[in-house]
């Protein structure tokens, strides 16, 4: 190993730099080595997204204070090589040949380092001063695997320490083991000539297996006796993906079940703020100002902000499901009919990685060496229902159906948005044909901490709450603008700018049961799908109940669904654009992946809304008296999801046949009406 590195031209580290002077240490790790975890549980909830030299895409970093000294730690993609040809690889070559590194941190798995100590080997022959942490030593040593730190260091010239960055185990030896290692070396960056001359596979699977040999003791019998037991049934040929669909049901159960108290609470909060302090705050200010601020940018972005629980609950089941391990079989269950549309199982993966955000799953297509394996691969992920889709989802879902309906119809969208990714795979597969194998790690089955699960979910909230400072406040605003300009016109009226725009569109968007100011909010839903929900309430102008007891009367359960298939379907996000453009570096490519959804969303929508009318389902909107506690007034039941369409016209029934005819399509009802039910209309 010496002589080879010695032929080598490698890496010269400058002189040691000043106390005070900013550090780097690079984390470079194989997936499914926890590296992530080990850079959340080291940096906390204070990572950031960077630009750095050389590198074409953006990286997660964070500083931390180590001596003296201001360290940048930067989370660099995974790899399984370093002379690898993955977009990934390039990235992790391209940051230390631009950019200057003081220390290396190197994670491997602990039950899997036989196979992976091959990086560590690489790293020292490109001259790169590193530490090497070995990560979940808490499941190898349940599995009986014996490693020793001590002799795997002097074998490899640099510190090891072994941890369990889930459970924080050996965490505290982090600083003080950069510090040292800080302190002995100065910022290093390696010549490209250095990656064409590392040694031979033949002589870096040698060097591994001495290494192995020496330091790591493997028992005959260390497998997960648990995990085959799970598997049995988890990757069962005909069970394991109904049971896959039956996890993610029952995750959107407890999502309503948890959510709803919630996002009650923080309504109420909201409406208490706006009723007794802002509004008295405000008095002093000119009508027009105090509606833009009040009812424009507050009742906006209060409506947004009322689904931060429900995707913080949303994240923490994701995360728990991915974290276990089951999300990479739940890739291998999708392989074989992945294969049949052009794809793989890593697709299916990106898919359901596109479920949190769609612009990460795009560039997690990096992992993918054939150019259109990745191509077509990022043609569907934008049809995966993100998290900004799910709250408009969650939104209309809770105004039109009923809590029983509302987790199926969730589910009926999670699977409309999986079944047109691949319907546009199987259209488009004969155009980017692809011969890669498909290999995938199935890791073990493993409890994850709270703590991690905790930092997992706020970071997705985080995310969501700093694009609500950007997108959602411009866009409210721009709604806002829109509805009540020019000056003295009807607000949201057919004179206003939206009124404008809404007509201006009405001859697309009303065969498939979008109205105007419907339309208007998927407008701006192309800037970002979260502005779409504060949309509503500033061109409706209400907020709460009121703005959800509107929305019921102004479309039929039919409307909505349409509504939410176009919202699902149609165009991404600015955010996605500029990834798919940056991430495949064609313009016509990405003119094709912004045109193709919006073609089949409006097909999609046009196709269901036109089915259910002709099928003859139709909502009417009665009219009654509530009849309990004193309560008086009339109210409207549109917001149950009753399909009359049986009665091509509006009956006249009493109070008794309707509620029969209620309770065939709710099941039974609790409430008492004071007075017979009359019909004020049909949608």
């Amino acid at each position: 190993m010496s002589s080879c590195a010695a032929r080598m031209p490698q890496a010269s580290p400058s002189s040691s730099p000043e106390p005070g002077t900013r550090r780097r240490v690079a984390i470079i790790g194989m997936p499914n080595t926890g590296k992530s975890t080990f850079f959340n549980r080291l940096t906390g909830a204070s990572a950031r997204i960077g630009n750095w030299p050389g590198v074409t895409v953006d990286l997660l970093s964070a500083r931390l204070i180590v001596g003296d000294s201001v360290v940048e730690v930067v989370d660099l993609p995974g790899i399984y090589d370093m002379r690898g040809f993955s977009d990934d690889e390039a990235v992790v070559r391209e940051f230390l040949t631009q950019n200057p590194v003081d220390l290396v941190a190197l994670v491997v798995n602990a039950v899997q380092i036989e196979r992976q100590l091959h990086i560590a080997l690489q790293i020292k022959a490109l001259g790169l001063p590193a530490v090497l942490f070995v990560n979940m030593k808490d499941e190898a040593d349940q599995m009986g695997i014996r490693i020793q730190t001590d002799v795997l260091s002097q074998k490899l010239g640099m510190p090891v320490v072994a941890i369990s960055a889930k459970l924080g185990q050996g965490m505290n030896q982090v600083i003080p083991v950069f510090q040292q290692g800080l302190a002995k070396s100065g910022p290093v960056q390696v010549p490209d000539s250095a990656f064409g001359a590392l040694p031979e596979d033949s002589l870096l699977r040698a060097q591994t297996a001495a290494l192995a040999q020496a330091a790591v003791d493997v028992p005959a019998l260390a497998s997960d006796k648990l995990s085959n037991r799970i598997d049995h049934w988890l990757l069962h040929p005909w069970l394991g993906l109904p049971l896959f669909f039956g996890i993610l049901f029952l995750l959107f159960e407890a999502v309503y079940l948890l959510g709803a108290p919630l996002q009650d609470g923080v309504d109420f909060v909201q409406g208490w703020l706006k009723s007794d302090v802002l509004t008295p705050l405000l008095s002093w200010a000119p009508p027009l100002l105090s509606g833009f601020l009040l009812d424009g940018l507050w009742d906006g972005l209060a409506t947004v902000a009322t689904f931060v629980p429900i995707i913080i609950i949303f994240f923490l089941f994701m995360a728990v499901v991915e974290d276990t391990g089951y999300f990479s079989r739940a890739a291998y269950l999708m392989d074989a009919f992945m294969a049949r549309m052009g794809l793989d199982g890593r697709s299916f993966v990106m898919i359901l990685m596109g479920f949190g955000c769609n612009v990460p799953a795009l560039m997690g297509t990096r992992v993918m060496r054939s150019r259109k394996l990745r191509l077509l691969t990022m043609l569907i992920i934008p049809f995966s229902l993100c998290s900004a889709r799910l709250q408009v989802f969650l939104f209309l879902t809770t105004i039109l159906f009923t809590g029983k309906q509302a987790p199926l119809v969730l589910f009926s969208l999670y699977f409309l948005s999986v079944f047109t990714a691949v319907v546009t795979a199987f259209i488009f597969k004969s155009q980017f044909k692809d011969r890669e194998p498909f290999v995938l790690e199935l890791p073990p089955y493993r409890l994850p901490t709270f703590r991690m699960l905790w930092l997992r979910a706020w970071q997705e909230a985080r995310h969501f709450l700093v694009r609500a400072t950007k997108f959602i406040t411009l866009g409210v605003a721009l709604v806002w603008a829109m509805t009540h300009l020019p000056p003295g016109v009807t607000v949201a009226g057919a004179e206003s700018l939206a009124g404008m725009v809404g007509n201006f569109f009405e001859p697309v968007l009303s065969p498939i049961g979008i109205d105007g100011q419907m339309a208007i909010a998927l407008i701006f839903g192309f800037v970002a799908k979260e502005i779409v929900v504060g949309s509503l309430a500033v061109i409706y102008g209400m907020e709460g109940d009121a703005l959800n007891q509107q929305i019921a009367q102004s479309m039929d359960w039919v409307q909505c669904y349409s509504f939410m298939i176009f919202t699902l379907v149609y165009t991404p996000c600015l955010s996605t654009v500029a990834t798919l453009l940056a991430e495949s570096k064609s313009r016509a490519y990405t003119a094709f992946a912004v045109a193709w959804p919006l073609l089949l969303a409006w097909v999609a929508s046009f196709v269901f809304y036109k089915g259910a009318r002709a099928l003859g389902f139709r909502s009417f909107l009665p009219t009654h008296q509530w009849g309990w506690a004193g309560v008086g007034g009339t109210a409207v039941a549109s917001e149950l999801p009753v399909c009359l369409g049986l009665f091509p016209h509006p009956p006249q029934v009493g109070r008794g046949q309707y509620l029969q005819i209620l309770s065939s399509f709710t099941g039974n009802l609790s409430f008492g009406v004071g007075s017979d039910v009359k019909f004020t209309g049909m949608v």
